[in-house]
């Protein structure tokens, strides 16, 4: 890392030295002291700070007492408990929650300085918007007056899809949740956040496998693996608390962790083995495991035989894949191959971990779908200490993606046909018609209503909209070629760092060629500078987490409950405030409000949004968190086994920590959670579950239902489909419905009713009753017969300077998705290889956090790391006459370039070179610092990495690619 001091002072160009601006904030002692670095003790801690010093009084003390309340680190899925310090309505210090399970009293750097983020004088202060090129202060109501007057204009010219709602992974629960809500009564399928381009291949993919697309475990459960294998990650920077449970494991079970990165990251110094392999050929090394693990027969065979279709397949495709054709594509010895397989297969049960190293390809979903079948062919799926243990990277990505803050979904994966609008209407209590007119219809070239496969009007209310990923394209592309009725013309960037998107110079044209640019955020971020525009940008303070509440869900699935630490600084407001100030300007804000009750007069009350959510996500078991059961874990923290999760005695005695889903049923049914995804070993009721049947009973005359095996106490003793009301009348269960039940699912189709539309959870109630999963117990495919690869094939990169393997593993075609034109042959047909020779990659780093305006703002955080930089190998540095810590021009094929420092290491093999991706504020290498609004301007700026990232995206999801593209490096 680079680390750069002078005088304890940053080396930014700033407008303020750095320890001069701490000097006129107020900082309570902890902080300074640590934050400062001073070795404190007695009088060298009085003359430091230049204090006096005075008795202390017992009875000045105890009137002085400072008020703890507990709340959730808003940066990684990790889960962190704070414990903030607040005296008279102020934050005045901060611990971790020892009590905590997930951080037992440990922090990361970003973690411990999250109060710093909450009280950043650097903060958006109030309303402004771009007039003639100069920042203008506006209030709120001229704020939500003037956009709302645009929005509704563009409505009416062009449509409502031409008004883009971006949401966020720093909502909480309830405010993605009332996002993706109001995202529909506006009337667009144009919403989207961060998990589009973090883990969208991830969710695809692994829920295509086996049924649920989230983690199967947890950090805590890693404690049991005997193995670690871990792909694209780097937790101890990414997510550095969660290192802590992988080396517990190292500890106590000798566990081996092996590494498998183009990088030799921090995580890989703690590995008993690192395989460097090269950027974008994950497949290929989980199919050259494979071919060791099939060839000496270390596969798990009755495993596989009750609970696995497909996997004669994925035989047959990794017989391809020998040693020497491995190591041809990944660059991985076959005797490290075959060593590596050995160690799995004798360290079982294992864990396989990864993160965004394995999904932001274009081929990502495969990747995700290989590691899961690796997993299913050792026999590690459904068992402590196994599982895929999937490290999200926001602090509510997972439950932003839950609540359905996507524009392929609705809440709980439910997608977008008419039973499953059907179905959140009535639990909005609206009128299904009038929801449907506010979307439009698709019109065709001749300006008439274009027409589906069955002859109908294609309403855009059932198709998918245009991905955070792709926007630009959605302003830029000629409307002709988008299957909505006009571009993009307004973009609301809520909680979103546009430099982390690849790009970066065609979202700078898309910027400037919108009519209205609105960012609602606490800091200003990228958005307010990267563009030319003089006019009709507008900024809107939103509050930090902390100054609000709510549930948050970390990346096991748990749900925790932050508690308000402080009132609102200046004049910023909660999410929820806001989109209820649109609605009503907007004047559905009575039918989007209609079940909740109201804490002020623009404020609903959050643990009604909760239970309103309660009511609807019976798919991913979100029904039986109620706030008071969220509350009560919180508040009991001490009493959760640290390992197991599970409440040991206590007033929570049975439950597993934050009541993962799914928790079935009502929150009165008491289900646990369920804290290992697939675990047969323990009774439904108890947290226990099968692969869920999702795929049909039968493909291609085979069975795809498990065969003689169910969880423990299942009454049914073999594979069986979901639950409907037909099959509870067929098994004689129907008698254990009470009469409210039966009423409720006579009022959505009687016998045709399921386990996810029944509103009433009778038939989730009944299944799990008699021990059964209300999803039903299936077996995990192998084979994805509705993706572009049925089985995960290696497809090399479309920036590729392996010109000698495109013609045996080439892209896709070109195609239509998710409304868009998306170029895949076209691209890699030509060889840019010559003029761009190095693979350039990106990833994190510990002391920032995605985009890193909130981060790089933190003077404590700020002082770590001064400088954005690139990483090359020495045998590439000395030929192209680089040193190290010399400035570098690093330039895409697309053409972005990026001015950089170099960091030569051998960290990077040779040929591959990484950047980090939470700089901003620098535009190939111009200083944008005077564009920022006075005093909102980050301590740290720097280079986008995105900049000089290109095109390309996943054939499902259309997850960006920044892990495999090219450049060329020079001095600069």
């Amino acid at each position: 890392m680079l680390r750069k001091k002078t005088n304890g002072a940053a080396r930014t160009g700033h407008r303020v030295p750095l320890l001069s601006s701490i000097s006129q904030t107020t900082v309570d002692r902890r902080s300074f002291l640590r934050g400062s670095g001073l070795a404190i003790g007695g009088l060298a801690a009085l003359g430091a700070t230049g204090g006096t010093v005075t008795r202390a009084e017992a009875q000045t003390a105890v009137a002085n007492a400072v008020e703890t309340i507990k709340s959730v680190c808003t940066h990684c899925s990790v889960g962190c408990t704070v414990l903030a310090e607040v005296d008279n309505g102020v934050w005045i210090g901060q611990e971790p929650g020892f009590d905590s399970p997930f951080n037992l009293g440990g922090y990361c750097a970003k973690g411990a300085s999250v109060r710093e983020h909450a009280h950043g004088e650097r903060r958006l202060k109030y309303p402004m918007k771009k007039e003639g090129g100069e920042w203008k202060r506006i209030s709120w109501e001229q704020a939500i007056n003037e956009l709302g007057d645009k929005m509704m204009q563009v409505r009416q010219d062009s449509g409502p899809d031409s008004v883009y709602w971006l949401g966020s992974a720093k909502h909480s629960n309830e405010q993605a949740y009332l996002f993706r809500k109001f995202a529909a009564y506006w009337g667009s399928n144009n919403v989207d956040h961060q998990a589009r381009i973090c883990h969208s291949t991830t969710v695809s993919g692994v829920a295509n496998t086996w049924g649920y697309g989230a983690m199967t475990n947890s950090y805590n459960d890693i404690h049991k693996s005997r193995a670690i294998f871990l792909i694209g990650g780097n937790p101890a920077e990414a997510h550095p608390v969660s290192l802590l449970h992988m080396l517990k494991a190292k500890e106590e079970n000798n566990a081996p962790l092996i590494v498998a990165d183009p990088r030799f990251t921090r995580t890989a110094a703690h590995a008993d083995e690192y395989m460097r392999i090269r950027p974008g050929t994950d497949v290929a090394v989980i199919w050259g495991l494979l071919w060791h693990i099939f060839e000496n027969g270390w596969e798990d065979k009755e495993f596989i035989r009750t609970r696995v279709w497909g996997m004669d397949q994925i035989r047959d495709e990794v017989k391809k894949w020998n040693p020497a054709e491995t190591e041809r594509v990944t660059g991985v010895p076959g005797s490290q191959m075959e060593r590596v397989a050995r160690t799995l297969a004798n360290n079982r049960p294992g864990t396989l971990i990864w993160c965004m190293g394995g999904t932001q390809h274009t081929n990502g979903n495969n990747n995700t779908r290989a590691y899961c079948i690796l997993q299913l062919a050792l026999g590690n799926m459904g068992v402590a200490g196994g599982g895929t243990n999937i490290f999200r990277g926001h602090d509510n990505v997972q439950g932003a993606t839950d609540l359905g803050v996507l524009s392929h979904d609705l809440p709980g994966y439910y997608g977008l046909t008419a039973g499953a609008w059907a179905h959140w209407a009535r639990v909005w209590g609206e009128d299904l018609d009038w929801l449907s007119g506010r979307f439009a219809t698709l019109n065709g070239p001749d300006g008439k209503p274009a027409l589906d496969a069955d002859g109908k009007e294609r309403s855009l209310m059932n198709e998918n909209g245009i991905p955070v990923s792709r926007w630009i394209d959605g302003v830029l592309e000629d409307k002709a070629n988008i299957d909505q009725n006009d571009n993009i013309k307004v973009m609301v960037l809520w909680g979103h760092a546009p430099n982390s998107q690849t790009r970066m110079t065609e979202m700078k044209t898309a910027m400037e060629k919108l009519d209205t640019l609105v960012v609602v955020d606490p800091f200003p971020t990228v958005s307010a500078v990267l563009s030319d525009r003089t006019d009709g940008v507008y900024l809107l303070p939103a509050t930090t987490q902390f100054e609000t509440r709510g549930s948050v869900t970390a990346s096991n699935r748990s749900l925790q409950w932050r508690d308000k630490i402080m009132e609102p600084l200046f004049e910023s407001k909660t999410d929820h405030e806001i989109i209820t100030l649109f609605a009503k300007k907007f004047g559905f804000a009575d039918r989007l409000l209609r079940n909740i009750s109201m804490d002020s007069e623009n404020e609903p009350n959050v643990e009604d949004i909760t239970r309103e959510f309660n009511k609807g996500m019976w798919t991913v078991g979100y029904t039986g968190q109620s706030p008071e059961r969220i509350k009560l874990h919180m508040a009991n923290q001490h009493t959760f086994d640290r390992t197991t999760l599970q409440a040991i005695g206590g007033p929570a005695d049975g439950d597993y920590y934050g009541l993962p889903w799914p928790c079935w049923g009502t929150a009165e049914m008491k289900h646990p959670g369920t804290p290992n995804l697939y675990d047969m070993s323990k009774p439904v009721s108890k947290g226990g579950l099968t692969f869920r049947a999702r795929f049909g009973v039968e493909r291609d005359g085979q069975n795809l239902l498990a065969e003689g095996v169910y969880s423990a106490g299942s009454e049914i003793k073999d594979g069986y489909p979901e639950f409907t009301m037909q099959m509870l009348i067929d098994l004689g269960w129907d008698k254990d419905l009470t009469d409210d039940e039966r009423k409720a699912i006579d009022a959505v189709g009687g016998p045709k009713a399921n386990w996810k539309t029944d509103l009433s959870g009778g038939i989730q109630r009944v299944a799990i009753l008699h021990e059964c999963a209300p999803f039903g117990n299936a077996k995990a495919r192998t084979v994805v017969w509705t993706f572009p690869d049925p089985v995960p094939l290696h497809r090399e990169p479309l920036y590729t300077n392996r010109r000698d393997l495109v013609a045996d593993y080439p892209t896709y075609s070109d195609r239509k998705l998710y409304r868009l034109p998306t170029l895949y042959a076209s691209i890699q047909a030509k060889d840019f290889s010559k003029d761009y020779p190095i693979i350039l990659t990106s990833g994190r780093l510990v002391e920032y956090e995605g985009g890193g305006e909130e981060t790089r703002s933190n003077p404590w955080l700020a002082e770590l790391q001064q400088d954005m930089f690139i990483e090359i190998n020495p045998r590439d540095a000395n030929n192209l006459g680089v040193r190290d810590k010399a400035q570098v021009w690093v330039e895409g094929p697309e053409g972005g370039r990026v001015k950089v420092m170099a960091m030569v290491t051998e960290r990077v093999g040779e040929g591959v070179a990484f950047m980090p991706f939470h700089f901003g504020g620098h535009y190939q290498g111009q200083d944008l610092r005077s564009k920022y609004p006075e005093g909102a301007d980050p301590v740290v700026l720097g280079e986008s990495t995105n900049v000089a990232q290109t095109y390309g995206y996943d054939s499902v999801t259309l997850m960006q690619e920044t892990k495999a593209t090219l450049c060329k490096i020079s001095a600069a």
